[in-house]
């Protein structure tokens, strides 16, 4: 295979589309916690001194839109009119309606009918063993860096640090396996006080090296901050849109994706639940050793229940034959949705925090994508 480089990024929390992402699974949380029948399907835009959230919800519950804005953007840390979304006087504009009736009758289940997917559609799951959450190591270290941006910005180890950032890991692999990192690329909103060789200087030592640190050699290439000034960030530089970062969400585009963003979506809609479904799949076989690599496609039909394709590709690492494990996952997993909601426990208030950071690769026990007690059946079906 020889040398190839590959590279993922990450964004913080501050960051405009993160800001949407988080105030539409603030609103998902919301509801579920007072009825976890609720249908949600909720989008989220920003832009300087603005929030405007949109959408189809049907519910028992009532939620306070206005406070629950509010409520997360002061969690993120946008406090301050310097910022250009100030938590406590920036508007908020507000147009739910009901699901569609059409939508609801394919989706509902009844005496008769099982309840089906919320939508058609493909999504992916994948995990290789180049790091012990099992996930490609590009977007794990990049993942790491903005949660180090954020840390160092709310414990004021960077006093300097606002809320906005990104972060890109470039990876040099040698025969399909991870040797080191090639460069590291970090832009951070900063206040207007400090000079970019500072920036440049703290975010190596303080963010960087702690979380690459092995990883690192002497001709690793460092860009910080490369325009030399990051003062205006947030909404203010860029507008937000929910949904806009899917490949910051899954695995930096190492792994395909089917195309659909997760935040705001209950988890009737397959392209939430399914997604999580396919990653607790590939996870659980390559926890059993079955493959070195493995990509799990799943897709669907609107109303219907059963997928109508469950595919594997584990990319040559197998070790038994992708149909022999595709066979096996037809035994030991079920991917109708209701089944899905079922085992992994979706309906709960657990979706405002897989909005930074990546859905995947997270140790938290409401994660539950991320079990591998699937592993034993596993081995025991791909033999039997």
């Amino acid at each position: 295979m020889g040398r190839m480089l590959f590279t993922s990024e990450s964004v913080t929390e501050g960051h405009p589309d993160k800001i949407c992402d988080a105030v539409s699974d603030a609103i998902l949380d919301d509801l579920l916690s007072k009825d976890p029948k609720s249908r949600v399907a909720v989008e989220t835009l920003t832009t300087t001194g603005l929030i405007v959230v949109a959408g189809e919800v049907t519910t028992s519950a009532y939620a306070d839109v206005q406070g629950i804005v509010r409520k997360t953007l002061k969690e993120i840390g946008y406090t301050n009119p310097e910022y250009g979304l100030d938590s406590s006087d920036c508007g908020v504009l507000v147009s739910i309606h009901e699901q569609s009736k059409n939508i609801a009758a394919g989706v509902n289940e009844g005496k008769e009918k099982e309840q089906g997917a919320g939508d058609q559609g493909l999504m992916f799951g994948f995990a290789c063993n180049e790091t012990k959450e099992l996930m490609p190591l590009p977007i794990s270290l990049a993942h790491k860096l903005t949660m180090r941006l954020a840390q160092v910005r709310k414990e004021k180890i960077l006093d300097w640090v606002r809320p906005d950032g990104k972060s890109q890991v470039t990876v040099e692999y040698v025969d399909g396996v991870p040797k080191r990192v090639d460069a590291v690329v970090v832009s951070v909103h900063h206040s207007p006080t400090i000079s970019h060789a500072d920036i440049r200087k703290q975010v190596i030592e303080q963010v960087i090296k702690p979380v690459c640190g092995k990883w690192l050699d002497g001709k690793t290439k460092f860009f910080v901050n490369e325009t030399g000034i990051f003062v205006v960030g947030g909404p203010e530089a860029d507008s937000g849109v929910t949904g806009r970062k899917i490949i910051v969400d899954t695995y930096g585009g190492y792994g395909r994706h089917g195309g659909g963003a997760f935040s705001g979506k209950d988890p009737s809609k397959v392209d939430r639940s399914a997604a999580y479904y396919a990653r607790y799949i590939a996870k659980n076989v390559v926890a059993a050793g079955l493959a070195d690599k493995c990509e799990v496609q799943l897709a669907y039909s609107i109303g219907v229940a059963k997928p109508v394709s469950v595919s594997v590709n584990t990319f040559g690492t197998g070790k038994e034959s992708d149909d022999a494990i595709v066979d096996a996952i037809n035994k030991v997993f079920d991917a109708r949705p209701k089944q899905i909601i079922e085992s992994l426990n979706l309906l709960r208030p657990i979706y405002r925090k897989t909005t930074s950071y990546g859905h995947f690769g997270r140790e938290d026990p409401d994660f539950t994508w991320e079990k591998t007690d699937k592993v034993n059946e596993l081995k025991k079906a791909v033999k039997g």
